[in-house]
């Protein structure tokens, strides 16, 4: 590991201290326990995203779209965000990464009520396109960590 790949997963591992966190290097999800329901995460995430002057291209609510099908899903909600800002150095690094772009943020809860916040970590994303080391995907990834923890403070 580099010593700026340390010192970014030193950053990321403080910034969430405290939260129950998952992550599977396997697929790349990060994924934080939150302390809130369902809804009010979501609206947090909503919050700092915007408060970071990044836009919200779309949310999707998989449980309403499950609604409609008349079948039954817990929460489950997608954010798509973004600015070309972030997103265009990650394809400058790796230009299939365009395919996971913009970022995406899942809130979900589990069968045991547990409430989940979850993205791609972009480190990943760049090297599952074949990318390298890239500066600009450890930028992503402190800027998705601060969001993350931001979300969940209490």
């Amino acid at each position: 590991m580099t010593p700026t790949r340390s010192l970014a997963a030193l950053i990321t591992a403080a910034t969430l201290a405290g939260c129950a966190s998952m992550a599977d290097p396997g697929n790349g999800l990060v994924a934080v326990k939150s302390p809130y329901s369902a809804a009010e995460t979501a609206s947090r995430l909503e919050a700092q995203v915007k408060q970071r002057n990044l836009a919200v291209v779309a949310r999707v609510d998989h449980a309403a779209g499950a609604q409609r099908v008349n079948q039954t899903l817990r929460p489950t909600e997608v954010f798509i965000f973004g600015n070309p800002q972030a997103g265009t150095p990650l394809m400058l690094c790796a230009q299939a990464v365009g395919i996971d772009l913009p970022m995406k943020a899942l809130v979900w809860q589990d069968a045991q009520a547990q409430v989940w916040l979850g993205y791609n970590d972009p480190v990943w994303m760049v090297r599952r396109h074949g990318g390298g080391d890239c500066p600009a995907a450890e930028n992503v990834r402190k800027a998705l960590a601060a969001i993350t923890a931001a979300t969940v403070a209490k």
